[in-house]
């Protein structure tokens, strides 16, 4: 929690000094996408405020009103982090067709436009690494939108400092709201990107493939110890995993023998795939379906009535 909620705070600070930065330089020059640029910098504000409170109020336990804890808040800052980045590529488009198609305007202090651009540039980039790299480690989908946000800014500092220098030599201005249309639809990529993935959480889609793939690989290492498995359940709610499923274990086993395994196999899950909160339901195998492979794990044990699930 520590090092996601001082990543998100560092990621605030740096926007705020970026914003002023280019809005300044903006209106000095004129120039309709470093301007464009400074709106998406003053969202970004917003998005790391919006992130910082959401990795702290996620952390927090589960309660009455939230028994399955508070993780899918970072879910919903991703959501509206990706909504603040299509209203930036919005208010990109409202200012710069106009432009385009009148072509009012000149673009004036090229060499100080160039300088904030690579500044911009420079720092969002260390920036935004720094927040996936924690959002990998923490796998914080607050931190990683938060992170792309960013990322969107590098692309479209870099987009507007070509614009710059292609200005510089040509004299064509128009090349200014060309520039912001291009960063729009890079920024409406990856809004598109992140609400897609947000909602699919919020709207519990399953574990990626992967994830599914590690739990029934663990539940093939015990397989000499039950008779088979289903109802696997899998759904993640900001960064944390939940599992469930029904696990059909032999009638000679003891409540205490099937109770052991499934904890053995709740540890394993979750070892492998931290932040997870598993939960098996073990019942007994029906004859005469099951009993064929209940015979080899009930070897030498006597076949009495246990209270697994009857």
């Amino acid at each position: 929690m520590d090092s996601k909620a001082k990543v998100a705070r560092l990621a605030m600070i740096s926007n705020s000094f970026l914003l002023v930065g280019k809005l300044t330089a903006g209106i000095m020059m004129g120039s309709i996408s470093v301007i464009s640029d400074a709106m998406h910098s003053g969202l970004d504000v917003v998005a790391s405020f919006i992130a910082f409170l959401s990795v702290r109020q996620s952390a927090k336990p589960a309660d009455d009103l939230h028994r399955y804890g508070h993780g899918k808040y970072e879910n919903l800052a991703a959501i509206v982090e990706a909504l603040l980045i299509v209203c930036a590529a919005l208010a990109i488009l409202w200012h710069a067709i106009p432009r385009l198609i009148y072509g009012q305007g000149d673009v004036d202090a090229l060499g100080l436009g160039m300088a904030v651009m690579m500044v911009s540039a420079a720092v969002n980039w260390y920036i935004s690494s720094r927040l996936f790299k924690v959002a990998k480690e923490t796998d914080s989908p607050a931190l990683e939108a938060d992170g792309w946000h960013l990322r969107t800014d590098v692309y479209s500092s870099v987009a507007v400092f070509i614009g710059i220098v292609l200005i510089k030599i040509t004299g064509w201005h128009i090349i200014d709201p060309i520039v912001a249309i291009c960063v729009t639809v890079l920024i409406l990529r990856v809004a598109f990107g992140l609400l897609r993935d947000s909602l699919g959480s919020m709207l519990d889609t399953s574990l990626p493939a992967e994830d599914e793939e590690v739990i029934h690989k663990l539940l093939k290492g015990h397989e000499r110890q039950y008779v088979s498995y289903h109802k696997l359940r899998t759904r993640k709610a900001g960064s944390h995993r939940h599992v469930d499923l029904h696990l059909v274990v032999p009638r000679c086993r003891t409540i205490q023998e099937a109770h052991q395994l499934c904890d053995a196999i709740e540890s394993e899950i979750e070892k492998e795939l931290p932040l997870s909160t598993v939960l098996i339901h073990s019942e007994p195998c029906r004859p005469p379906e099951n009993c064929e492979g209940c015979k080899a794990k009930c070897q030498g044990k006597k076949n009495e009535e246990t209270s697994c699930g009857e």
